[in-house]
């Protein structure tokens, strides 16, 4: 994220830089808008206080040019005209963060489901929606760098919890700081450098049931203009459920140096192994009575996970007279064997360059803030399927190369006429190519196949935001998204006999107005949305017994709208002495997704998502460093299963308790307690098109975790 910079004469600007600024008049994400309008930080948190290494009261430092502190990421988030939501890590140090989940559950509008280990559903806003294996319509990005394979699919394997800082999350269009444009926008996770560290030394060890053991180190230096640091984590984990082991080995460094006044470059390595086995789906019967068991044909096809991934990355950031230019480069290396209906056995590489400039100048009298960047990036996957023997590869059944490209230019602009108003407009353009080769010569496959498609558009945004008083905005804009087909949508087994299934990129316009911000003892970030959506990519699971990815269509109409809302109170201080703080934080996730007068599924609800999910946290902390939050998750009605709307599944609730201290010597304790009543529930699912037309009922269900306890120690020095 860039730093704000001082605004210059108007005359210092190039003339075509002040006619495009006038022509787009869009809002820059990354800045902070006039010091007269300046927003504050606004916390809508279920927690009484961040729970970091640092002694209570300490200052933050203040982070790099390439990677800003804590406090400017924060601000830079809330400084969007839209829908936007951060987390520090500090706020989850003091439970057991294993997964996504973990880090993303008290986010509004976020929808998190586990399967099993680290495999998970993420949407937001319906993205992908019925996709039950990898993200579509979700930009993942690490320090604003992608993580996603070039044709858009990925998974959450190389995300370590413990690694982080903090976590960035822009819904919809509300990404476009980034370039991104999909309909559920970007979750960037970012990760510490050794200015921006809780603790230049940290040490934690942790574990608790299904045999959970983890342990984690961090060390950071700086000397003069370079500062390192480097972070591990080691799990091993046997799942609630059989077949669910877990292994996983994740390094993340990074390498800064300030190459002279106002030019900085950082390296970023990471180096990630995962070995997961996978239970498989269920009947609904078995998942609410006897969730343990593990899918007969998962155990038959000893169905796996092993996930090995090399990235290395680097931003170079210069700091100009007006404005900032970053330019990021990455290679990401991965190779994958996953024996499940078959033996998926792909190994390929990403590489990528994105130049950005983002600067706050005056305009003919006005505050303006203004972001131009490129992004171009391709991958090449080589793509080996298997007969699955019991794990190992019996005969060949494809050899295939994907090779996925993707240029982009985009541009954001936001002009203050008031100094307590900003007009925010911005586009993106695009043009991504998916070229699938089969080479053919083997019994399975002996016809060489080939196929190209390309997908182009723009995206434009236009977003107005008003600030009333520095710790309250409000905010409303229309912003167009398209969704690219993945490989995984395009190459399918279909009628028409074709290399590529024909689909159509989806797209939508979307609508959403909110507001959020603090006034006394209140905090509250609420926001309304609708997208009306075209071509929607639906996905529906034909044989989810044997975990057969899952066949794609486009749903000529559908419609996603819903309400994200987070609403903190403080009840009380000094319940027990000074500074003692008693808070409860409600989140309500509404989610409203439907086809439209489809000719097969009419106005019914698409499938795999509840209408509400409701998660409450009562927090205390007393300045001792003593603190308990009680929590509560409740899906008061539960999913659809399939597109026809003949079976859901039932709703929970589910009790937890976290509590720790923090001493004053860096020595951190905590205790999070899941699940207190061992609910039976259903955490996920396939979805299919009708379950009545399922002899015995679909085995499409992944049933939640029951009661568990993990403790753990910290040490920060």
């Amino acid at each position: 994220m860039p730093f704000r910079h001082r605004a210059v004469p108007r005359a210092a600007l190039p003339s075509t830089l002040l006619v495009f600024g006038l022509g787009l008049s869009t809002a820059v994400l990354a800045q902070a808008p006039p010091e007269s309008a300046t927003l504050s930080e606004i916390s809508v948190s279920g927690t009484a206080a961040p729970a970091t290494g640092r002694p209570a009261g300490s200052a933050e430092t203040a982070g790099s040019l390439t990677v800003p502190s804590v406090a400017a990421q924060r601000a830079a988030v809330n400084a969007t005209v839209g829908s936007v939501a951060f987390v520090d890590a500090a706020t989850f140090q003091n439970r057991y963060a294993n997964t996504v989940r973990d880090v993303l559950k008290d986010v509004p509008g976020v929808f998190v489901q586990e399967r099993y280990g680290q495999e998970m559903r993420l949407s937001i806003r319906g993205s992908g929606i019925a996709r039950g294996f990898h993200v579509r319509g979700i930009e993942l990005l690490q320090e604003g760098i992608p993580l996603n394979l070039a044709d858009g699919s990925g998974d959450f394997y190389q995300i370590d919890p413990l690694s982080l800082r903090s976590v960035e999350v822009y819904k919809g269009g509300n990404a476009l700081t980034f370039g991104a444009t999909t309909l559920g926008g970007t979750v960037n996770f970012v990760t510490p450098t050794a200015y921006t560290a809780l603790s230049p030394n940290i040490v934690r060890i942790d574990g608790g049931s299904f045999n959970t053991i983890r342990e984690h180190f961090q060390l950071s230096r700086i000397s003069g203009p370079a500062d390192v640091l480097i972070s591990a984590t080691a799990t091993n984990s046997d799942g609630f459920r059989d077949h669910e082991t877990q292994r996983t080995r994740n390094v993340n460094a990074n390498l800064g140096y300030r190459l002279a006044p106002g030019v900085e470059t950082r390296f970023f390595l990471g180096f990630y192994d995962t070995d997961q086995k996978l239970p498989g789906s269920l009947s609904l019967f078995d998942a609410l009575n006897h969730p343990r068991l593990a899918n007969p044909a998962a155990l038959a096809g000893n169905q796996s996970r092993k996930v090995t991934t090399e990235r290395i990355a680097n931003r170079t950031s210069f700091e100009l007279e007006v404005g900032r230019l970053d330019i990021d480069s990455w290679a990401i290396h991965k190779n994958l064997y996953h024996p499940i209906f078959q033996v998926i056995d792909q190994d390929g590489w990403t590489y990528g360059v994105a130049p950005r400039w983002a600067g706050t100048f005056d305009l003919g009298g006005f505050g303006n803030d203004l972001i131009l960047g490129l992004r171009a990036f391709v991958g090449i996957n080589d793509a080996r399927q298997f007969v699955n023997v019991a794990g190992f590869r019996g005969a060949q059944t494809l050899d295939a190369r994907q090779s996925a490209s993707n240029y982009e230019a985009y541009a954001e602009n936001r002009f203050w006429f008031r100094p307590d108003m900003a007009l925010m407009t911005g586009a993106k353009l695009f043009s991504a190519n998916r070229t699938f080769s089969d080479r053919g010569g083997l019994p399975a496959s002996p016809t060489a196949r080939f196929a190209n498609v390309t997908y182009e558009g723009i995206n434009p945004k236009l977003g107005l935001l008003w600030q009333p008083l520095p710790d309250i905005q409000v905010f409303a804009d229309i912003t167009r998204s398209r969704d690219v087909p993945d490989f995984s949508d395009l190459v399918q087994a279909n009628l028409l006999g074709t290399t590529f299934v024909p689909l159509e990129a989806q797209r939508a316009w979307t609508y959403e107005a909110g507001s959020r911000g603090r006034i006394d003892r209140l905090a509250w970030d609420v926001t309304l949305y609708r997208a009306e959506v075209r071509d929607a990519l639906i996905n529906f699971t034909p044989n989810p017994g044997l975990n057969i990815p899952a066949a794609t269509f486009n749903a000529p109409r559908t419609r996603h709208q819903g309400v994200e809302a987070a609403v903190t109170l403080d009840l009380a201080t000094d319940l027990t002495g000074i500074g003692d703080r008693l808070a409860v934080t409600q989140i309500w996730t509404h989610n409203d997704f439907r086809f439209v007068g489809d000719p097969v599924f009419g106005n019914n609800r698409i499938a795999g998502v509840p209408v509400n999910v409701l998660r409450t946290v009562l927090g205390y902390r007393h300045p001792s460093g003593f603190h308990l939050a009680p929590t509560l998750d409740w899906v008061p009605e539960g999913a659809f299963a399939d597109h026809a709307n003949t079976l859901k599944v039932p709703g929970y609730a589910l009790l937890g308790l976290q509590a720790g201290i923090d001493f004053s010597n860096g020595v951190s304790l905590f205790v999070d307690a899941r699940n207190l009543t061992d609910e039976r529930y259903v955490s996920d699912i396939s979805t299919v098109t009708n379950a009545a037309t399922v002899a015995g009922g679909p085995v499409a269900f992944f049933p939640g975790n029951g009661r568990s306890v993990f403790g753990g120690v910290r040490a920060s020095f």
